[in-house]
């Protein structure tokens, strides 16, 4: 056996088995670029994982989104529970970047909030990619944004082993210098404390601590211990600690910047009094000094990545590193982009958003021009970086396929047997109540439904008209931030309220095998909302339920429905062909919910199991071991995607500290 462990209850069944080989064949004859062209509910992520674990690659999965990243990394954690399966989104929860409007002359400073535990996932990940090759990185298109350059965080690490001669003091100031922050109270990730001769280090990327035993000539022992408890798990033979923090400078580096900083902002102020701009020369001038002190006494300043270039010591125009970077040490990794007739469009996009608004900082005396360089990848830097890669869509992009060339690998046949739905045209005179009708006998049903409108208006005002009526409807857009969107899918999963109404329901992710009906209002009015393709990923959403059915509103067939409906029925015919021919009942897809579940149904009875040790009566003393030791479990459900149980946890948390504030004021 391999590198990699698939676990499975399911062998690769109807096209799997040939796309399977096909992409592997392709791979190992050195064909850098193919598509995946997979229909919904095919079983597209099996065949990833398969193809994997035949190939024995480190691999990155590139998806569009935080909900589609989510459910990749928790299948592909059920697949691979013996390997490094690590997760890599943004860590903001919320996020504001410095703005300059000069029509009202206003300026935004940067506004975030960080989200400490999805900061530990990263960390967490690119540790694994630089230590381990048995690793699949799930990620959003956050992948291309600059984290610092992985042979500084590299060269940074440090390296103990036991009889190691380095003194106590020299240790410490590593690890301060590496982002640790020493913490003698509360032992949590990205902190270290001393205690006596020996000094414990718990990296943000680990489950367990470090204990370093250190004497007069050294290191005398080094241990894994238990994070919360401090108990020792054992002795290890050396320690590997790597930076809590991506972006970390030595300091030369420092030194050697603030020259080039200071050079960079002479001739800036310069240009700009030429330009007969002092206002904007004095407020560069002013900002970047004050900016250059903070680099040198604290070796950081509030928006250090915007001099990334010159402590990276780049060329100017050069790119960041970012996260294909660190996999460069596997000269043979693996890419997946899923959905990419989503991703590659993003990626594409990026770098203009991006450089818009910091020319405008640029123009104005708020940034030096260097900051241009802290960015994302331009989408010709993207594509040198990538590696053998696959691109997996049911609908590739025109630039999938001119990439692929003839390596397109079609995966049509579904193994459940199931057909394309059944797809209807009905003239937008009297669509509501036709509407009504139809999400009434789905609902008899116990079945869901996703209305499809063209604007936020009209979403709030049909789920408002059928609330009305006694629909229990929610509406789903863009000024939903993303936790009420989570929540609200989960709510709509699970059958709190039958229909979702929303414009772009296909970047949330919704493959729910409940729904049976899906209704596009205006499914004529040709665009981006309406193309050929968004009709046939829409109606896919219905593709995961035996009775599942499209009925699209509009008064013309346009081409994009001419194509969509041709395309369908192409498919239909060859699934029901393979049906005849193998004696295949179709059945509504139960696997990919059911693996989410189960994964999530073990990880909830470790919850509970640990949930159960709190029942006990807490005593002053014992309080804040317990608050600790249900906050690391709280953090294991978060993990492992089971909110429900993380939830339960955090009440019974919060229950505890307030028992210990209550036992204090007595």
């Amino acid at each position: 056996m391999g590198i990699f462990k698939l676990r499975s209850d399911f062998k690769p069944a109807g096209d799997q088995p040939k796309a399977i080989d096909l992409i592997v064949s392709n791979i190992a004859a050195g064909q850098n670029r193919q598509t995946l062209l997979g229909v919904t509910g095919s079983g597209k992520t099996f065949t990833m994982a398969n193809v994997i674990a035949r190939m024995e690659r480190p691999a990155l999965i590139m998806s569009p989104n935080k909900v589609l990243a989510a459910q990749l990394y928790a299948e592909f954690k059920q697949f691979f529970p013996d390997n490094a399966v690590e997760y890599f989104i943004s860590y903001y929860d919320y996020y504001q970047p410095e703005a300059y409007i000069p029509q009202t002359d206003t300026y935004i400073e940067k506004d975030a909030a960080i989200n400490e535990h999805i900061e530990q996932m990263r960390l967490k990940a690119t540790t694994s990619v630089l230590t381990r090759r048995d690793v699949i990185v799930v990620a959003s298109v956050s992948s291309i944004y600059n984290i610092g350059s992985p042979d500084t965080f590299s060269e940074m690490c440090l390296r103990l082993k036991k009889g190691a001669q380095i003194s106590r003091t020299a240790v410490t100031s590593i690890l301060i210098k590496n982002q640790y922050e020493r913490n003698e109270m509360e032992f949590t990730a990205g902190k270290f404390r001393l205690r006596g001769s020996n000094l414990d280090i718990l990296p943000p990327y680990s489950n367990t601590g470090i204990r370093i035993e250190l004497g007069a000539r050294g290191v005398n022992a080094l241990y894994e211990i238990h994070p919360i408890t401090g108990d020792v798990l054992g002795e290890i033979p050396e320690a590997w600690i790597y930076p809590a923090k991506h972006f970390v400078v030595k300091d030369d580096d420092i030194e050697r910047a603030l020259s080039a900083i200071n050079a960079e902002k002479e001739e800036r102020v310069k240009q700009l009094e030429a330009m007969g701009k002092p206002l904007e020369a004095y407020r560069l001038n002013q900002r970047t000094n004050y900016d250059m002190e903070m680099l040198r006494t604290a070796g950081f300043c509030q928006g250090v990545e915007n001099y990334s270039r010159h402590l990276d010591g780049r060329p100017a125009g050069a790119r960041p590193d970012c996260l294909f970077d660190y996999f460069g040490k596997h000269k043979d990794f693996l890419v997946f982009v899923d959905e990419s007739h989503v991703a590659v469009p993003q990626v594409r996009g990026m770098y203009n958003g991006d450089k818009s608004r910091k020319q405008m900082l640029v123009d104005f005396g708020f940034r030096l021009p260097s900051a241009l360089d802290n960015r994302p990848l331009k989408f010709d830097e993207f594509e040198t970086l990538l590696p053998s890669t696959i691109f997996v869509s049911a609908t590739p992009g025109p630039f999938e396929l001119t990439a692929s060339g003839k390596n397109i690998v079609e995966q049509v046949i579904r193994p459940t047997g199931l057909v394309d739905p059944q797809v209807t045209i009905h003239p937008t005179t009297g669509q509501i109540a036709h509407l009504l009708s139809k999400i009434e006998e789905r609902a008899k049903k116990k079945q869901r439904t996703l209305v499809l409108s063209l604007t936020k208006k009209t979403a709030e005002d049909l789920t408002a008209f059928l609330e009305e009526k006694g629909v229990r409807a929610r509406y789903l857009h863009s000024d939903i931030d993303a936790l009420e969107r989570v929540e609200i899918l989960q709510k709509f999963k699970v059958g709190v309220f039958d229909v979702l109404v929303g414009i772009n329901l296909l970047r949330e992710g919704i493959d729910i095998p409940q729904v049976g009906l899906v209704a596009i209002l205006g499914a004529d009015n040709e665009g981006f909302l309406r193309n050929s393709t968004t009709l046939i990923q829409i109606s896919g959403r219905a593709a995961r339920n035996v009775d599942g059915e499209v009925v699209l509103y509009a008064d013309r067939r346009t081409d994009s429905i001419k194509y969509a409906l041709a395309e369908m029925d192409r498919r239909r015919k060859i699934q029901t062909a393979y049906n005849e021919e193998h004696k295949i009942t179709p059945q509504s897809i139960v696997k990919a919910e059911f693996e989410l579940k189960e994964f999530e149904r073990d990880a909830m009875r470790e919850g509970f199991r640990e949930l159960h040790r709190f029942t006990e009566i807490p005593t002053p003393d014992s309080l804040p071991k317990m608050i600790k030791e249900i906050e690391a479990q709280m953090k294991d459900a978060a993990d492992n995607l089971n909110f429900e149980l993380a939830a339960d946890l955090r009440d019974r948390m919060l229950e505890l500290k307030n028992m210990s504030v209550g036992g204090k004021r007595k």
